[in-house]
């Protein structure tokens, strides 16, 4: 990843946020936990190392998961991963560490465009939860966001059933795209196998799972 200048700063509280057509925020705590998952079982089933997920890689199966496709035009896809403030880095993923590696970062994708990574750590004022419903209740008045794409931890809490609410009805033409593990009752938005993403980043494919397990 190169450095970027494009920072949230705030994101949710900011003025006159520049923000891109596609917007990926997630539970980074939770993402990290579902590739830890996918590892032990990986490598129980696969009798082989896995080893840690490409973050990059699964930046873009989830912007390709949520719609956005590769059509000549250049595209900027911004990355949000909201965690707990007491963890400095993910785990299971490379690049790994928020402050250095991650956070003002950038990539470009040869045929989605540019990704643009911030984290924001929370923890002391407000919740991963609420700060992913205020992200989510701001993009959706912005426009120029055609596609929203979320993971939350949909497993804990009550996150998912108020985005449900925050989602119901909304006014917009926009694709939200929601991650989950397992089938969730549905809303006005799109779902997904957030699983598919993680073991894509894991390098795991279904071919050589069901040939181990088969």
């Amino acid at each position: 990843m190169e450095t970027s200048d494009t920072r949230f700063k705030g994101f949710p509280n900011a003025d006159n946020v520049r923000l891109s057509e596609t917007i990926i925020v997630a539970d980074a705590d939770y993402l990290d936990d579902v590739a830890f998952r996918f590892t032990v079982q990986g490598e129980r089933i696969l009798g082989r190392r896995v080893p840690k997920a490409d973050l990059s890689q699964w930046a873009v199966d989830a912007a390709l998961d949520g719609g956005l496709r590769a059509d000549g035009k250049s595209h900027t896809t911004q990355v949000l991963l909201v965690h707990e403030k007491a963890n400095s880095q993910l785990r299971n993923f490379s690049p790994s560490v928020y402050a250095t590696e991650l956070n003002a970062q950038a990539f470009t994708d040869p045929h989605l465009g540019e990704f643009l990574v911030n984290d924001v750590a929370v923890g002391d004022m407000v919740g991963k939860d609420d700060y992913i419903l205020d992200v989510v209740r701001l993009v959706l008045g912005h426009s120029e966001v055609r596609r929203l794409i979320v993971i939350p931890n949909a497993e804990e809490g009550t996150l998912y059933a108020e985005l449900q609410s925050a989602l119901h009805g909304a006014a917009t033409d926009q694709r939200v795209t929601i991650f989950t593990m397992s089938a969730m009752p549905g809303g006005s938005f799109c779902q997904e196998q957030l699983a598919y993403s993680v073991m894509d980043a894991l390098g795991i494919t279904a071919e050589e799972l069901e040939h181990h397990m088969g």
